[in-house]
């Protein structure tokens, strides 16, 4: 348990080096090896800024996310002006992820983005609100908010930061997202279909075609295109027939 310990504790001093730049790796171990025994061995009541930043590290890399969402907020609360209050921000909305608590995420990333937006961990929090709303995509028959939000999300990651790591992985979720929105048209258009509602469906179907391309439902809608067209025109030919017949 030793060896974690000082792994999260060491985890941590990297990870507020990353975020705030204030201080040197050198000087950031030195001040854990000064404070470790004082950590893990007593009380969290009277925990300083520093000691509740470790805590919450170790909570969270041990998997104990509510206790590590306990320490971060502790610490955001009691020291908001401590230069560890920036990584408990960034930490919270990890934990609330893991928790699968998504929407207490996506409010404490978008927290993080809006205090500090030129921060180097914004890209990785932009990517995060994405997966927190990708996370949440079910089927295309589905309501489609969350891949709505996904797709807007990270396209504003690829559009801002495209030569991030994380612009990269966004464009494969951005293809998911337009899987799961094409399937959702296209089985909207043929519920109309079936229902004899052909303006409405060949609608959806072109929509598939120009907003979709080439994400799985292309070619079954450019098909039902071409039904759909022939149902209207039988509609049309009927139709006319009915009209010259009342005529005569």
């Amino acid at each position: 348990m030793t060896n974690l310990r000082m792994a999260a504790a060491w985890g941590c001093a990297v990870l507020v080096v990353f975020l705030t730049g204030c201080t040197t790796l050198r000087e950031t171990y030195d001040d854990v090896k000064g404070s470790i025994s004082g950590i893990f061995g007593g009380s969290d009541e009277n925990l300083t800024a520093e000691e509740l930043a470790w805590a919450g590290m170790e909570h969270y890399d041990d998997g104990n996310y509510k206790q590590a969402i306990d320490n971060f907020q502790r610490l955001k609360d009691i020291y908001p002006f401590s230069q560890y209050a920036i990584l408990a921000e960034l930490k919270l909305g990890d934990a609330h992820y893991r928790l699968e608590q998504y929407e207490d995420a996506i409010f404490a990333y978008e927290e993080f983005e809006k205090l500090h937006p030129r921060n180097e961990a914004v890209p990785y929090v932009i990517y995060q609100i994405g997966r927190s709303h990708f996370d949440r995509i079910t089927t295309p028959d589905r309501d489609q908010t969350a891949a709505r939000k996904a797709l807007e999300t990270f396209q504003r990651l690829t559009r801002q930061h495209p030569d991030s790591p994380y612009a990269r992985r966004a464009e494969e979720h951005i293809v998911s997202c337009y899987k799961s929105l094409s399937g959702h048209d296209f089985g909207i258009g043929v519920f109309y279909f079936n229902s004899k509602h052909y303006p409405a469906a060949l609608a959806r179907f072109r929509t598939v075609v120009t907003d979709y391309p080439d994400v799985g439902y292309h070619q079954q809608a450019l098909d039902y295109i071409a039904r759909t067209e022939e149902r209207l025109a039988d509609v049309a030919v009927s139709g006319a027939a009915s009209k010259t017949g009342k005529g005569s």
